[in-house]
């Protein structure tokens, strides 16, 4: 997006060569909108060939050229009526001052940039006093759009209370907010407005802070502005931190992982194929108890297939210590193990120590990776 923030370049500053390519550098970082007028180019060029005979014209007119096709929409036009109208001690600079008075933008939408911010504001309030009836004002009938974690798309103003489920007598939702890099484009009566949200509130495991990406689009309805639409997402650097910080597990999601963990260990003794499959993916890379032995899931498979066509069965599996680390949507997990096998009417008794990753994906806790030690 090219800047709102004007800046006019006198001739002074494209005098020098090195001084004029940083700026035309500059110029087309879009932090800022650079203008500048066919006078300014005579000037500093005038000037130029006059103190220095090694130059000619015809290479000075080949840098404005490029000058102009290098920056968009450069070139101050239509100020020279206002020349006549200014005083300046320097009579030669009047130029100057009219191309940059006609090179600031003119914001004819004011009133609705007001407009539109106060009722983005008045939305965040909802949130903040918990009022269900102005959050349901604030939105179209026909709203439509994603909020923060929606999979799928959010259609009409019930679909975003539903989701936006408001109650009043609980303590945890949003407390304050901050907003930033907000800005707004328009085409007649309707806006497409973006900025990110510094959020803090209250959840059930402390205070949170987050930073939410938005882009909202609003429509004028009977003189009136009103959200039509929305793109809300987590902002990269909080979900960056998110994904970095241990989280909680809930109960169920716990028991999910742990059957997971002893899934795949029991599909691997019963030979189950099919179920090995679902649960360890094709990266997968394991260290095996055996000293410097490395697995991979085609060796894998190929373990247990043999353990069963040998005739091997499981008597008895056990974990009697198990710690758990969660970071997005990856599982660390820590674990004693003990198990009993039987082989060829032979049994025997393996424990040791094992450190398992697992990645929730689609729903499901699949184990790309182990690290295990035998207990001599």
């Amino acid at each position: 997006m090219i800047s709102t923030f004007t800046v006019l370049f006198d001739a002074n500053v494209f005098y020098g060569s090195r001084l004029r390519s940083l700026l035309m550098e500059l110029a087309q970082t879009g932090l800022f909108r650079a203008r500048w007028s066919e006078d300014i180019h005579r000037e500093w060029m005038t000037n130029l060939l006059a103190n220095r005979k090694d130059l000619n014209k015809e290479a000075i007119d080949r840098t404005r050229k490029c000058m102009d096709a290098a920056v968009l929409d450069c070139l101050v036009t239509g100020y020279e009526p206002l020349i006549q109208a200014l005083t300046l001690p320097d009579g030669n600079d009047r130029h100057v001052l009219a191309a940059a008075i006609t090179a600031a933008p003119q914001d004819d939408r004011k009133a609705d940039r007001e407009a539109i911010r106060a009722h983005i504001d008045s939305i965040f309030q909802a949130f903040i006093k918990k009022d269900a009836a102005k959050l349901r004002e604030t939105h179209a009938k026909n709203w439509l759009g994603y909020l923060e974690g929606s999979r799928t798309m959010i259609k009409g103003v019930d679909g975003y209370m539903d989701w936006n489920y408001v109650d009043p007598s609980s303590p945890y939702g949003m407390k304050s907010y901050k907003m930033r890099e907000f800005d707004m484009i328009f085409k007649g009566d309707a806006a497409f407005v973006c900025f990110v949200s510094d959020i803090e509130s209250n959840t059930p495991n402390g205070p949170l802070q987050r930073a939410l990406r938005i882009c909202d689009f609003y429509t004028k309805d009977n003189g009136h502005w009103i959200q039509s639409g929305s793109d809300t997402g987590l902002h990269q650097d909080s979900l960056e931190q998110q994904l970095g910080a241990p989280r909680p597990l809930p109960d169920q999601m716990k028991k999910r992982l742990l059957e997971a963990r002893e899934a795949v260990w029991r599909a691997y003794f019963a030979g189950d194929r099919a179920a090995l499959e679902k649960l360890i993916p094709a990266e997968t890379v394991a260290i095996e108890a055996a000293d410097n032995v490395w697995s991979n899931r085609q060796t894998i498979l190929d373990g247990a297939e043999q353990f069963a066509k040998g005739g091997g069965k499981l008597i008895k599996l056990e974990f009697p210590k198990t710690e758990i680390q969660v970071y997005g949507l990856t599982a660390v997990v820590y674990s004693n193990y003990a198990y009993e096998l039987e082989t060829g009417g032979q049994r025997m008794n393996k424990a040791g120590r094992v450190t398992e990753v697992f990645v929730l994906r689609n729903g499901q806790w699949v184990n790309p990776g182990w690290h295990m030690d035998e207990m001599k």
